[in-house]
Protein backbone atom coordinates (compact mmCIF):
# COMPACT_ATOMS: atom_id res chain seq x y z
CA UNK A 1 0.00 0.00 0.00
CA UNK A 2 2.57 2.42 0.52
CA UNK A 3 3.99 1.54 -2.65
CA UNK A 4 1.23 2.10 -4.47
CA UNK A 5 0.51 5.41 -2.53
CA UNK A 6 4.61 6.45 -3.87
CA UNK A 7 2.90 5.73 -7.32
CA UNK A 8 0.01 8.11 -6.77
CA UNK A 9 2.34 10.46 -5.60
CA UNK A 10 5.22 10.01 -8.90
CA UNK A 11 1.93 10.48 -11.06
CA UNK A 12 0.64 13.98 -9.63
CA UNK A 13 -3.13 12.47 -9.13
CA UNK A 14 -3.50 14.90 -6.59
CA UNK A 15 -2.81 17.77 -8.75
CA UNK A 16 -5.25 16.60 -11.16
CA UNK A 17 -7.56 16.06 -9.05
CA UNK A 18 -7.33 18.86 -7.65
CA UNK A 19 -7.75 20.67 -11.28
CA UNK A 20 -10.46 18.64 -12.21
CA UNK A 21 -12.51 19.28 -9.44
CA UNK A 22 -11.93 23.59 -9.79
CA UNK A 23 -12.62 23.21 -13.32
CA UNK A 24 -16.02 21.14 -12.73
CA UNK A 25 -17.19 23.50 -9.78
CA UNK A 26 -17.03 26.35 -12.30
CA UNK A 27 -18.54 24.36 -15.16
CA UNK A 28 -21.52 23.63 -12.60
CA UNK A 29 -21.83 27.40 -11.92
CA UNK A 30 -22.09 28.37 -15.31
CA UNK A 31 -24.50 25.78 -16.49
CA UNK A 32 -26.60 26.81 -13.46
CA UNK A 33 -26.82 30.15 -14.18
CA UNK A 34 -27.82 29.53 -17.99
CA UNK A 35 -30.14 26.75 -16.77
CA UNK A 36 -32.37 29.75 -14.63
CA UNK A 37 -32.01 32.06 -17.20
CA UNK A 38 -33.30 30.12 -20.08
CA UNK A 39 -35.79 27.75 -18.13
CA UNK A 40 -33.96 24.25 -18.90
CA UNK A 41 -35.54 21.29 -16.99
CA UNK A 42 -34.26 20.46 -14.04
CA UNK A 43 -32.66 16.79 -15.94
CA UNK A 44 -30.38 19.19 -17.26
CA UNK A 45 -28.53 19.76 -14.12
CA UNK A 46 -28.19 15.63 -13.36
CA UNK A 47 -26.73 15.17 -16.90
CA UNK A 48 -24.30 17.53 -16.28
CA UNK A 49 -23.44 16.21 -12.65
CA UNK A 50 -22.88 12.40 -14.10
CA UNK A 51 -20.90 13.49 -16.84
CA UNK A 52 -18.21 14.83 -15.22
CA UNK A 53 -18.66 11.92 -12.25
CA UNK A 54 -17.68 10.29 -15.56
CA UNK A 55 -15.38 12.44 -16.56
CA UNK A 56 -13.49 12.31 -13.38
CA UNK A 57 -12.74 9.00 -13.26
CA UNK A 58 -11.37 8.96 -17.04
CA UNK A 59 -9.07 11.72 -16.08
CA UNK A 60 -7.64 9.09 -13.26
CA UNK A 61 -6.98 6.40 -15.63
CA UNK A 62 -5.65 8.95 -17.69
CA UNK A 63 -3.30 10.66 -15.58
CA UNK A 64 -1.96 7.40 -14.21
CA UNK A 65 -1.05 5.97 -17.21
CA UNK A 66 0.18 9.48 -18.59
CA UNK A 67 2.09 10.26 -15.49
CA UNK A 68 6.15 10.63 -14.90
CA UNK A 69 8.34 8.75 -17.25
CA UNK A 70 10.08 6.62 -15.67
CA UNK A 71 7.11 5.34 -13.60
CA UNK A 72 6.93 1.61 -13.15
CA UNK A 73 4.13 -0.37 -14.84
CA UNK A 74 0.90 -0.85 -13.17
CA UNK A 75 0.44 -4.24 -11.40
CA UNK A 76 -2.45 -6.69 -11.84
CA UNK A 77 -2.75 -5.53 -7.75
CA UNK A 78 -3.40 -2.04 -8.58
CA UNK A 79 -5.39 -2.28 -11.17
CA UNK A 80 -7.92 -4.36 -8.96
CA UNK A 81 -7.87 -1.51 -6.48
CA UNK A 82 -8.36 1.20 -9.09
CA UNK A 83 -11.22 -0.77 -10.53
CA UNK A 84 -12.89 -1.03 -7.16
CA UNK A 85 -12.37 2.71 -6.43
CA UNK A 86 -14.19 3.35 -9.66
CA UNK A 87 -17.16 1.41 -8.94
CA UNK A 88 -17.56 2.59 -5.58
CA UNK A 89 -16.89 6.20 -6.41
CA UNK A 90 -19.19 6.30 -9.36
CA UNK A 91 -22.13 4.44 -7.16
CA UNK A 92 -21.85 7.61 -4.75
CA UNK A 93 -22.06 9.98 -7.22
CA UNK A 94 -24.55 8.38 -9.56
CA UNK A 95 -26.87 8.11 -6.39
CA UNK A 96 -25.73 11.98 -5.29
CA UNK A 97 -27.39 13.13 -8.67
CA UNK A 98 -30.02 11.50 -8.00
CA UNK A 99 -30.30 8.28 -10.28
CA UNK A 100 -31.26 8.68 -14.16
CA UNK A 101 -33.36 11.48 -15.21
CA UNK A 102 -36.40 11.20 -15.11
CA UNK A 103 -38.72 11.09 -18.68
CA UNK A 104 -38.91 14.32 -19.72
CA UNK A 105 -43.08 13.35 -20.16
CA UNK A 106 -43.32 13.00 -16.28
CA UNK A 107 -44.72 16.26 -15.79
CA UNK A 108 -43.36 18.66 -13.04
CA UNK A 109 -44.48 18.22 -9.40
CA UNK A 110 -45.57 22.24 -9.45
CA UNK A 111 -48.03 21.62 -12.40
CA UNK A 112 -50.95 20.38 -9.68
CA UNK A 113 -51.81 21.75 -7.03
CA UNK A 114 -52.05 18.94 -5.07
CA UNK A 115 -50.00 19.82 -2.16
CA UNK A 116 -51.52 20.91 1.07
CA UNK A 117 -49.58 24.35 1.01
CA UNK A 118 -52.33 26.91 0.20
CA UNK A 119 -49.24 28.70 -1.89
CA UNK A 120 -48.55 25.67 -4.11
CA UNK A 121 -49.00 26.84 -7.60
CA UNK A 122 -52.00 25.69 -9.33
CA UNK A 123 -52.53 24.79 -12.93
CA UNK A 124 -55.76 26.85 -13.08
CA UNK A 125 -54.06 30.10 -11.90
CA UNK A 126 -53.93 33.05 -13.79
CA UNK A 127 -52.32 37.06 -13.22
CA UNK A 128 -53.87 39.69 -15.65
CA UNK A 129 -50.84 42.00 -16.17
CA UNK A 130 -51.72 45.47 -17.58
CA UNK A 131 -52.19 46.27 -20.87
CA UNK A 132 -50.34 48.36 -23.45
CA UNK A 133 -51.84 51.25 -24.58
CA UNK A 134 -51.85 51.56 -28.29
CA UNK A 135 -53.76 54.55 -28.38
CA UNK A 136 -52.53 57.97 -29.95
CA UNK A 137 -54.07 59.48 -27.24
CA UNK A 138 -52.26 58.49 -24.20
CA UNK A 139 -55.13 59.82 -22.17
CA UNK A 140 -56.87 56.64 -23.58
CA UNK A 141 -54.32 54.83 -20.36
CA UNK A 142 -57.29 54.43 -18.23
CA UNK A 143 -59.29 52.54 -20.84
CA UNK A 144 -56.87 50.26 -21.54
CA UNK A 145 -56.59 49.90 -17.26
CA UNK A 146 -60.21 49.30 -17.51
CA UNK A 147 -60.53 46.61 -19.94
CA UNK A 148 -57.74 44.57 -17.85
CA UNK A 149 -59.89 44.86 -14.54
CA UNK A 150 -63.27 44.39 -15.79
CA UNK A 151 -61.25 41.16 -17.47
CA UNK A 152 -60.07 40.30 -14.43
CA UNK A 153 -63.24 41.36 -11.98
CA UNK A 154 -64.90 38.80 -14.31
CA UNK A 155 -62.47 35.69 -14.02
CA UNK A 156 -62.36 36.53 -9.83
CA UNK A 157 -65.91 35.36 -10.36
CA UNK A 158 -65.30 31.76 -10.82
CA UNK A 159 -64.51 29.70 -7.60
CA UNK A 160 -62.21 26.64 -9.92
CA UNK A 161 -59.49 29.50 -10.65
CA UNK A 162 -57.01 31.29 -9.00
CA UNK A 163 -56.54 35.41 -9.84
CA UNK A 164 -54.52 37.76 -8.64
CA UNK A 165 -55.87 40.78 -7.96
CA UNK A 166 -55.44 43.66 -9.60
CA UNK A 167 -53.33 45.76 -7.25
CA UNK A 168 -50.62 42.89 -7.36
CA UNK A 169 -50.34 42.96 -10.91
CA UNK A 170 -50.36 46.65 -11.84
CA UNK A 171 -46.55 46.17 -10.83
CA UNK A 172 -45.90 44.68 -13.94
CA UNK A 173 -46.01 46.16 -17.32
CA UNK A 174 -47.53 44.22 -20.36
CA UNK A 175 -45.09 41.89 -22.22
CA UNK A 176 -42.17 41.99 -19.30
CA UNK A 177 -38.64 40.29 -20.21
CA UNK A 178 -39.40 36.91 -17.50
CA UNK A 179 -42.97 36.06 -17.23
CA UNK A 180 -41.45 32.91 -15.51
CA UNK A 181 -39.97 34.94 -12.74
CA UNK A 182 -43.28 37.21 -12.85
CA UNK A 183 -45.18 34.57 -12.13
CA UNK A 184 -43.18 32.81 -9.78
CA UNK A 185 -43.37 36.09 -7.41
CA UNK A 186 -47.42 36.25 -7.78
CA UNK A 187 -48.20 32.20 -7.27
CA UNK A 188 -49.61 31.55 -10.70
CA UNK A 189 -48.95 29.21 -13.65
CA UNK A 190 -50.64 31.24 -16.40
CA UNK A 191 -50.23 35.19 -17.50
CA UNK A 192 -52.41 37.03 -19.47
CA UNK A 193 -50.97 39.98 -21.34
CA UNK A 194 -52.47 42.26 -23.83
CA UNK A 195 -52.87 45.59 -25.42
CA UNK A 196 -55.91 47.75 -26.25
CA UNK A 197 -56.14 50.37 -28.96
CA UNK A 198 -58.79 52.80 -29.28
CA UNK A 199 -59.63 56.05 -32.02
CA UNK A 200 -62.84 57.54 -31.24
CA UNK A 201 -65.46 54.74 -31.35
CA UNK A 202 -63.80 51.62 -32.29
CA UNK A 203 -61.50 49.49 -30.29
CA UNK A 204 -59.00 46.55 -31.01
CA UNK A 205 -57.88 44.62 -28.20
CA UNK A 206 -55.05 41.89 -28.60
CA UNK A 207 -54.86 39.12 -25.91
CA UNK A 208 -52.78 35.94 -25.69
CA UNK A 209 -52.59 33.82 -22.66
CA UNK A 210 -49.15 32.33 -21.78
CA UNK A 211 -48.11 28.91 -19.84
CA UNK A 212 -45.45 31.12 -17.53
CA UNK A 213 -43.57 28.24 -16.06
CA UNK A 214 -42.89 26.46 -20.08
CA UNK A 215 -43.60 29.72 -22.07
CA UNK A 216 -46.33 27.81 -24.04
CA UNK A 217 -48.98 29.83 -25.98
CA UNK A 218 -52.06 28.46 -24.73
CA UNK A 219 -54.73 30.79 -26.47
CA UNK A 220 -54.76 34.29 -28.70
CA UNK A 221 -57.07 36.63 -30.62
CA UNK A 222 -57.51 40.37 -31.79
CA UNK A 223 -61.37 41.76 -31.15
CA UNK A 224 -62.09 44.92 -33.28
CA UNK A 225 -65.05 46.33 -32.25
CA UNK A 226 -67.29 49.11 -31.45
CA UNK A 227 -66.73 50.89 -27.91
CA UNK A 228 -70.54 50.08 -27.01
CA UNK A 229 -69.60 46.66 -27.03
CA UNK A 230 -66.42 46.69 -24.96
CA UNK A 231 -67.82 44.67 -22.24
CA UNK A 232 -69.47 42.05 -24.51
CA UNK A 233 -65.60 41.61 -25.77
CA UNK A 234 -64.30 41.71 -21.56
CA UNK A 235 -67.12 38.45 -21.27
CA UNK A 236 -65.88 36.76 -24.39
CA UNK A 237 -62.22 36.92 -23.10
CA UNK A 238 -62.79 35.40 -20.04
CA UNK A 239 -65.31 32.84 -21.12
CA UNK A 240 -61.95 31.95 -23.52
CA UNK A 241 -59.75 32.20 -20.77
CA UNK A 242 -62.08 29.76 -18.45
CA UNK A 243 -61.73 27.35 -21.31
CA UNK A 244 -58.53 27.18 -22.17
CA UNK A 245 -57.59 26.37 -18.33
CA UNK A 246 -60.22 23.90 -18.62
CA UNK A 247 -61.98 25.64 -15.37
CA UNK A 248 -65.37 24.40 -14.30
CA UNK A 249 -68.34 27.09 -14.68
CA UNK A 250 -71.43 26.85 -13.01
CA UNK A 251 -74.73 28.63 -14.28
CA UNK A 252 -74.20 31.78 -11.18
CA UNK A 253 -70.48 31.93 -12.36
CA UNK A 254 -71.42 32.09 -16.56
CA UNK A 255 -74.49 34.53 -15.57
CA UNK A 256 -72.28 36.78 -13.04
CA UNK A 257 -69.13 36.45 -15.91
CA UNK A 258 -72.08 37.96 -18.70
CA UNK A 259 -73.24 41.22 -16.49
CA UNK A 260 -72.35 44.40 -17.64
CA UNK A 261 -71.48 47.13 -15.01
CA UNK A 262 -72.30 49.78 -16.51
CA UNK A 263 -73.35 51.11 -19.94
CA UNK A 264 -71.61 54.66 -20.06
CA UNK A 265 -67.53 54.46 -20.16
CA UNK A 266 -66.87 57.92 -18.75
CA UNK A 267 -68.78 56.43 -15.59
CA UNK A 268 -66.69 53.36 -15.49
CA UNK A 269 -63.59 55.69 -16.39
CA UNK A 270 -64.34 57.65 -13.02
CA UNK A 271 -64.39 54.23 -11.06
CA UNK A 272 -61.52 53.33 -11.87
CA UNK A 273 -60.14 56.87 -10.50
CA UNK A 274 -61.70 56.01 -7.52
CA UNK A 275 -60.33 52.72 -6.90
CA UNK A 276 -57.02 54.03 -7.42
CA UNK A 277 -56.94 56.53 -4.85
CA UNK A 278 -58.50 54.23 -2.30
CA UNK A 279 -55.89 51.94 -2.49
CA UNK A 280 -53.32 54.74 -1.70
CA UNK A 281 -55.29 54.36 1.77
CA UNK A 282 -54.12 58.39 2.91
CA UNK A 283 -56.68 60.94 4.47
CA UNK A 284 -56.09 62.85 1.40
CA UNK A 285 -56.29 60.49 -1.29
CA UNK A 286 -59.58 59.33 0.10
CA UNK A 287 -61.45 62.02 -0.43
CA UNK A 288 -59.80 62.20 -3.66
CA UNK A 289 -61.69 58.41 -3.96
CA UNK A 290 -65.04 60.09 -2.77
CA UNK A 291 -65.01 62.45 -5.71
CA UNK A 292 -64.39 60.26 -8.05
CA UNK A 293 -67.12 57.82 -7.17
CA UNK A 294 -69.53 60.62 -6.71
CA UNK A 295 -68.92 61.93 -10.21
CA UNK A 296 -69.47 58.05 -11.58
CA UNK A 297 -72.62 57.88 -10.15
CA UNK A 298 -73.97 61.15 -11.60
CA UNK A 299 -72.61 59.45 -15.09
CA UNK A 300 -74.60 56.76 -13.97
CA UNK A 301 -76.85 56.47 -11.37
CA UNK A 302 -77.38 52.94 -11.28
CA UNK A 303 -73.60 52.12 -11.25
CA UNK A 304 -73.81 49.49 -8.10
CA UNK A 305 -69.82 49.36 -7.93
CA UNK A 306 -69.52 53.43 -7.89
CA UNK A 307 -71.87 53.23 -4.53
CA UNK A 308 -69.82 50.48 -3.49
CA UNK A 309 -66.68 52.41 -3.78
CA UNK A 310 -68.22 55.09 -2.31
CA UNK A 311 -69.08 53.25 0.77
CA UNK A 312 -65.59 51.29 0.52
CA UNK A 313 -64.33 55.01 1.02
CA UNK A 314 -65.96 56.62 3.62
CA UNK A 315 -65.26 53.34 5.71
CA UNK A 316 -61.90 53.98 5.53
CA UNK A 317 -62.00 57.62 6.40
CA UNK A 318 -61.84 57.18 10.33
CA UNK A 319 -58.80 55.09 10.13
CA UNK A 320 -56.52 57.24 7.41
CA UNK A 321 -58.65 60.81 7.67
CA UNK A 322 -59.05 61.55 10.92
CA UNK A 323 -62.99 61.53 10.87
CA UNK A 324 -65.28 60.47 13.29
CA UNK A 325 -67.19 57.38 12.75
CA UNK A 326 -70.35 59.89 13.67
CA UNK A 327 -69.59 61.32 10.60
CA UNK A 328 -67.91 59.04 8.29
CA UNK A 329 -70.57 55.79 8.39
CA UNK A 330 -74.02 57.79 7.76
CA UNK A 331 -73.09 58.01 4.01
CA UNK A 332 -71.30 54.75 4.13
CA UNK A 333 -74.30 53.39 4.93
CA UNK A 334 -77.00 54.70 2.77
CA UNK A 335 -74.08 53.69 -0.07
CA UNK A 336 -73.72 50.32 0.71
CA UNK A 337 -77.42 49.56 1.00
CA UNK A 338 -78.03 51.71 -2.45
CA UNK A 339 -75.32 49.65 -4.04
CA UNK A 340 -77.50 46.33 -2.58
CA UNK A 341 -80.95 47.72 -3.67
CA UNK A 342 -79.03 47.96 -7.24
CA UNK A 343 -77.86 44.92 -7.51
CA UNK A 344 -77.85 42.01 -4.19
CA UNK A 345 -75.36 39.70 -5.92
CA UNK A 346 -72.79 42.29 -6.02
CA UNK A 347 -69.63 40.68 -3.61
CA UNK A 348 -68.41 44.35 -3.21
CA UNK A 349 -71.76 45.96 -1.73
CA UNK A 350 -71.80 42.64 0.31
CA UNK A 351 -68.17 43.49 1.64
CA UNK A 352 -68.65 47.11 1.89
CA UNK A 353 -71.38 45.95 5.12
CA UNK A 354 -69.62 43.18 6.49
CA UNK A 355 -66.67 46.06 7.31
CA UNK A 356 -69.59 48.65 8.44
CA UNK A 357 -70.61 45.87 10.56
CA UNK A 358 -67.46 45.81 12.20
CA UNK A 359 -67.07 49.42 13.10
CA UNK A 360 -70.65 49.64 14.05
CA UNK A 361 -69.60 46.71 16.86
CA UNK A 362 -72.16 44.01 15.23
CA UNK A 363 -69.32 41.26 14.85
CA UNK A 364 -71.35 38.28 14.23
CA UNK A 365 -73.32 40.37 10.85
CA UNK A 366 -70.23 41.25 9.84
CA UNK A 367 -68.98 37.90 9.61
CA UNK A 368 -72.20 36.94 8.52
CA UNK A 369 -71.85 39.62 5.13
CA UNK A 370 -68.00 38.82 4.28
CA UNK A 371 -69.20 35.41 4.30
CA UNK A 372 -71.43 36.12 1.53
CA UNK A 373 -68.93 38.33 -0.15
CA UNK A 374 -66.38 35.51 -0.07
CA UNK A 375 -68.94 32.89 -1.99
CA UNK A 376 -70.41 35.49 -4.38
CA UNK A 377 -66.38 36.08 -5.75
CA UNK A 378 -64.06 33.52 -4.70
CA UNK A 379 -61.28 35.54 -5.78
CA UNK A 380 -61.98 39.03 -3.77
CA UNK A 381 -58.98 39.55 -1.98
CA UNK A 382 -60.50 42.48 -0.50
CA UNK A 383 -63.27 40.36 1.24
CA UNK A 384 -60.92 37.93 2.47
CA UNK A 385 -58.92 40.47 3.97
CA UNK A 386 -61.90 42.23 6.16
CA UNK A 387 -63.11 38.57 6.58
CA UNK A 388 -59.73 37.55 8.36
CA UNK A 389 -59.91 41.06 10.37
CA UNK A 390 -63.78 40.26 11.00
CA UNK A 391 -62.51 37.04 12.49
CA UNK A 392 -59.69 38.44 14.48
CA UNK A 393 -61.82 40.85 16.55
CA UNK A 394 -64.06 37.65 18.21
CA UNK A 395 -60.87 36.58 18.99
CA UNK A 396 -60.54 33.43 16.19
CA UNK A 397 -56.70 33.94 15.51
CA UNK A 398 -55.72 30.57 13.84
CA UNK A 399 -58.90 30.98 11.10
CA UNK A 400 -58.16 35.06 10.43
CA UNK A 401 -54.65 34.18 9.51
CA UNK A 402 -56.02 31.08 7.45
CA UNK A 403 -57.87 33.60 5.70
CA UNK A 404 -55.52 36.58 5.86
CA UNK A 405 -53.05 33.83 3.93
CA UNK A 406 -56.02 33.43 1.43
CA UNK A 407 -56.53 37.11 0.88
CA UNK A 408 -52.32 37.53 0.50
CA UNK A 409 -52.38 34.60 -1.83
CA UNK A 410 -54.60 36.85 -4.46
CA UNK A 411 -53.13 39.98 -3.69
CA UNK A 412 -49.25 38.77 -2.85
CA UNK A 413 -48.08 42.19 -3.56
CA UNK A 414 -51.09 44.46 -1.85
CA UNK A 415 -49.67 46.88 0.90
CA UNK A 416 -52.45 46.83 3.04
CA UNK A 417 -52.98 43.13 2.90
CA UNK A 418 -49.46 42.59 3.76
CA UNK A 419 -49.13 45.27 6.98
CA UNK A 420 -52.89 44.15 8.18
CA UNK A 421 -51.53 40.78 8.03
CA UNK A 422 -48.65 42.11 10.67
CA UNK A 423 -52.04 43.06 13.13
CA UNK A 424 -53.35 39.92 13.16
CA UNK A 425 -49.79 38.41 13.91
CA UNK A 426 -49.73 41.33 16.84
CA UNK A 427 -53.18 40.33 18.24
CA UNK A 428 -52.17 36.11 18.36
CA UNK A 429 -49.09 37.46 20.18
CA UNK A 430 -46.74 35.82 17.38
CA UNK A 431 -44.67 39.15 18.03
CA UNK A 432 -41.43 37.97 15.94
CA UNK A 433 -43.70 36.68 12.98
CA UNK A 434 -45.20 40.50 13.37
CA UNK A 435 -41.68 42.21 13.07
CA UNK A 436 -41.30 40.06 9.90
CA UNK A 437 -44.68 40.40 8.13
CA UNK A 438 -43.98 44.35 8.63
CA UNK A 439 -40.69 44.61 7.60
CA UNK A 440 -41.60 42.98 4.42
CA UNK A 441 -44.09 45.27 3.53
CA UNK A 442 -41.85 48.27 4.32
CA UNK A 443 -39.30 46.67 1.80
CA UNK A 444 -42.63 46.85 -0.65
CA UNK A 445 -42.84 50.74 0.24
CA UNK A 446 -40.98 52.25 2.75
CA UNK A 447 -43.23 55.57 3.11
CA UNK A 448 -46.27 53.07 3.97
CA UNK A 449 -47.10 54.45 7.45
CA UNK A 450 -49.30 51.82 8.79
CA UNK A 451 -46.33 49.07 8.26
CA UNK A 452 -44.28 51.81 10.07
CA UNK A 453 -46.81 51.79 13.15
CA UNK A 454 -47.26 47.72 12.82
CA UNK A 455 -43.66 47.77 13.51
CA UNK A 456 -43.47 49.77 16.15
CA UNK A 457 -45.78 48.13 18.09
CA UNK A 458 -44.10 44.68 17.56
CA UNK A 459 -41.10 46.27 18.80
CA UNK A 460 -42.48 47.71 21.80
CA UNK A 461 -44.61 44.42 22.91
CA UNK A 462 -40.43 42.98 22.76
CA UNK A 463 -39.19 45.66 24.70
CA UNK A 464 -37.21 47.69 21.97
CA UNK A 465 -39.03 51.11 22.59
CA UNK A 466 -36.67 53.15 21.57
CA UNK A 467 -36.28 51.27 17.95
CA UNK A 468 -40.31 51.44 18.18
CA UNK A 469 -40.68 55.45 18.66
CA UNK A 470 -38.79 55.57 16.06
CA UNK A 471 -41.29 53.57 14.06
CA UNK A 472 -43.98 55.92 15.63
CA UNK A 473 -42.73 58.94 14.89
CA UNK A 474 -42.02 57.78 11.41
CA UNK A 475 -45.64 56.81 10.62
CA UNK A 476 -47.02 60.08 12.20
CA UNK A 477 -44.76 61.86 9.99
CA UNK A 478 -46.34 60.03 6.91
CA UNK A 479 -50.02 60.38 7.69
CA UNK A 480 -50.48 62.79 10.64
CA UNK A 481 -52.98 60.65 12.37
CA UNK A 482 -54.41 60.52 15.96
CA UNK A 483 -53.34 56.91 16.88
CA UNK A 484 -50.02 57.09 15.31
CA UNK A 485 -49.60 60.08 17.35
CA UNK A 486 -50.77 58.21 20.39
CA UNK A 487 -49.04 55.08 20.59
CA UNK A 488 -45.76 57.50 20.13
CA UNK A 489 -46.97 59.08 23.12
CA UNK A 490 -47.80 55.64 25.01
CA UNK A 491 -44.02 54.48 23.83
CA UNK A 492 -42.29 57.36 25.41
CA UNK A 493 -44.22 57.14 28.89
CA UNK A 494 -43.08 53.41 28.64
CA UNK A 495 -39.47 54.43 28.25
CA UNK A 496 -40.21 57.14 30.87
CA UNK A 497 -40.18 60.42 29.10
CA UNK A 498 -43.69 61.06 30.84
CA UNK A 499 -43.35 64.97 29.90
CA UNK A 500 -42.68 63.73 26.11
CA UNK A 501 -45.64 61.48 26.61
CA UNK A 502 -47.98 64.67 28.41
CA UNK A 503 -46.99 66.68 25.78
CA UNK A 504 -48.54 64.38 22.74
CA UNK A 505 -51.72 64.32 25.26
CA UNK A 506 -52.02 68.35 25.50
CA UNK A 507 -51.56 68.78 21.63
CA UNK A 508 -54.28 66.07 20.98
CA UNK A 509 -56.47 67.50 23.68
CA UNK A 510 -56.13 70.58 21.91
CA UNK A 511 -56.31 69.14 18.28
CA UNK A 512 -59.78 67.71 19.38
CA UNK A 513 -61.23 71.53 19.58
CA UNK A 514 -60.74 71.67 15.57
CA UNK A 515 -60.94 68.19 14.25
CA UNK A 516 -61.74 64.63 15.76
CA UNK A 517 -59.39 63.14 18.25
CA UNK A 518 -60.26 59.66 18.77
CA UNK A 519 -60.99 57.99 22.19
CA UNK A 520 -59.49 55.27 21.64
CA UNK A 521 -55.86 57.11 20.84
CA UNK A 522 -56.95 58.86 24.36
CA UNK A 523 -56.81 55.75 25.81
CA UNK A 524 -53.51 54.45 24.57
CA UNK A 525 -51.43 57.18 26.07
CA UNK A 526 -53.51 57.42 29.24
CA UNK A 527 -52.70 53.59 29.80
CA UNK A 528 -48.79 54.37 29.08
CA UNK A 529 -48.79 56.82 31.57
CA UNK A 530 -50.25 54.43 34.32
CA UNK A 531 -53.69 56.26 33.65
CA UNK A 532 -55.85 52.99 34.15
CA UNK A 533 -59.02 54.36 35.44
CA UNK A 534 -59.07 57.04 32.97
CA UNK A 535 -57.81 54.69 30.09
CA UNK A 536 -60.86 52.76 30.51
CA UNK A 537 -63.05 56.15 30.84
CA UNK A 538 -62.26 56.76 27.33
CA UNK A 539 -62.92 53.35 26.04
CA UNK A 540 -66.00 53.76 27.52
CA UNK A 541 -66.92 57.13 26.15
CA UNK A 542 -66.21 56.11 22.33
CA UNK A 543 -68.46 52.96 23.17
CA UNK A 544 -71.41 55.26 24.57
CA UNK A 545 -70.86 58.07 22.10
CA UNK A 546 -70.61 55.53 18.73
CA UNK A 547 -67.15 56.76 18.34
CA UNK A 548 -66.20 53.06 17.45
CA UNK A 549 -63.06 53.06 15.16
CA UNK A 550 -60.73 50.69 16.73
CA UNK A 551 -62.74 49.59 19.22
CA UNK A 552 -63.92 46.65 17.40
CA UNK A 553 -60.60 45.04 17.93
CA UNK A 554 -60.75 45.94 21.61
CA UNK A 555 -61.04 42.25 22.99
CA UNK A 556 -57.48 40.86 20.83
CA UNK A 557 -55.34 44.55 21.11
CA UNK A 558 -51.98 43.78 22.80
CA UNK A 559 -51.46 47.04 23.13
CA UNK A 560 -54.51 46.74 26.20
CA UNK A 561 -53.11 43.93 27.84
CA UNK A 562 -52.65 45.67 30.98
CA UNK A 563 -56.52 46.72 31.29
CA UNK A 564 -57.82 42.71 31.26
CA UNK A 565 -58.94 41.28 34.26
CA UNK A 566 -60.13 45.12 34.90
CA UNK A 567 -64.11 44.59 35.73
CA UNK A 568 -64.77 47.65 33.90
CA UNK A 569 -62.64 46.89 30.83
CA UNK A 570 -63.75 43.27 30.66
CA UNK A 571 -67.75 44.45 30.89
CA UNK A 572 -66.96 46.45 27.73
CA UNK A 573 -65.30 44.02 25.96
CA UNK A 574 -68.42 41.88 26.98
CA UNK A 575 -70.77 44.54 25.73
CA UNK A 576 -68.74 45.02 22.31
CA UNK A 577 -68.60 41.03 21.12
CA UNK A 578 -71.82 39.92 22.14
CA UNK A 579 -73.77 38.80 19.35
CA UNK A 580 -76.29 42.16 18.34
CA UNK A 581 -79.91 41.31 18.93
CA UNK A 582 -80.94 42.32 15.10
CA UNK A 583 -77.69 40.41 13.61
CA UNK A 584 -78.84 38.61 10.59
CA UNK A 585 -78.73 35.12 10.80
Amino acid sequence: MNEFLQRLKQRKLVQWTLAYVAAAFALLQGVDIVAQRFGWPEQTMRFVIIALSVGFFVTLVLAWYHGERGAQRVTGTELLILALLLALGGGFLWHFAGGSPKPESSPAPLARNTSPNPFAISDKSIAVLPFDNLSEDKANAYFAEGIQDEILTRLAKVADLKVISRTSTQRFKSAPADLREIAKQLGVMNILEGSVQKANDQVRVNVQLINAMTDAHLWADTYDRKLTDIFAVETEIAKAIAESLQAKLTGSEKNAIAKVPTSNPEAYELYLKGRFFWNKRTGADLRKSIEYFKQAIAKDPSYALAYAGLADSYLLLPNYGSTSSKEALPPARAAAKKALELDDSLAEAHASLGLLATIELDLDRATSELQRAVQLKPNYATAHHWFALSLMTLGRLDSAIAEGKRALELDPLSLIINADFSWMYLCARRYDEAEAQARKTLEMDPRFFLAHYYLGAALQLKGYLTEAIAEFQKASELNNDPYSLAALGQAYARIGQQEEAKKILARLNKEAKSRHAAPYAMALINLGLGEKEHAIDELERAYAEGETNYLFVVKVDPLLDELRGQPRFEALVQKIVEPKADSNP
